[in-house]
């Protein structure tokens, strides 16, 4: 499913992103979409990281049970926002 949007950049930007686009052999559109989501994973990579390093969790020796690590992730990549996952 996708969902058509208007967005506005920069003169440069959107021209950056048509280079790599096209270097990648994509459209434009399919290249904003994947930068999009990997921006997203490392915003929630560093959330992640960012709850272990507050709960001062040794991975090495223990790990979190999944809900709680949920709670910990989302309470950092939401902060003042609600989750709409």
């Amino acid at each position: 499913m996708t969902t058509k949007v208007t967005l506005s950049f920069s003169d440069q930007t959107i021209a950056d992103a048509r280079h790599w686009a096209e270097r990648d052999g994509v459209s434009l559109s399919a290249w904003i979409d994947r930068a999009t989501q990997e921006r997203a994973l490392r915003e929630i990579f560093s959330a992640h990281a960012e709850a272990v390093r507050r709960a001062k969790i040794d991975l090495d020796a223990t790990a979190l049970a999944d809900e709680e690590e949920i709670a910990l992730v989302n309470a950092e990549l939401y902060r003042g926002r609600r989750a709409s996952r």
